[in-house]
């Protein structure tokens, strides 16, 4: 059974940074793309970020020059670095892979970004 666990949300100041991790496990098949979405409460869940196993990268214009997004294969890890955090930035961060033909999604880490 294919499992995504997220870490990394909390609380943090406007300007401040944090880091996502995502491991995923109990695929026969090799996880192809990764990423993350997020989801603000009244809004419809949205792309953030996307890496394909061979490190293409793709950013919702509202994060570029401020995420990043990241990979280990060898770990099944996928990584978000969240610097100048906004309170727009404020949501549930869901991270999603693909294997097999099918996608996977974690159970959701929030992020809140508040004085």
């Amino acid at each position: 059974q294919v499992q995504l666990v997220e870490s990394g949300g909390g609380l943090v100041q406007p300007g401040g940074s944090l880091r996502l991790s995502c491991a995923a496990s109990g695929s026969s098949y090799r996880f192809n793309v990764m990423g993350w979405y997020r989801q603000a409460p009244g809004k419809e869940r949205e792309l953030v970020a996307l890496i394909s196993s061979g490190g293409i990268t793709n950013y919702a214009d509202s994060v570029k020059g401020r995420f990043t997004i990241s990979r280990d294969s060898a770990k099944n890890t996928v990584y978000l670095q969240m610097n100048s955090l906004k309170p727009e930035d404020t949501a549930a961060y869901y991270c999603k892979a693909a294997a097999g033909g099918r996608g996977y999604w974690g159970q959701g880490t929030q992020v809140t970004v508040s004085s």
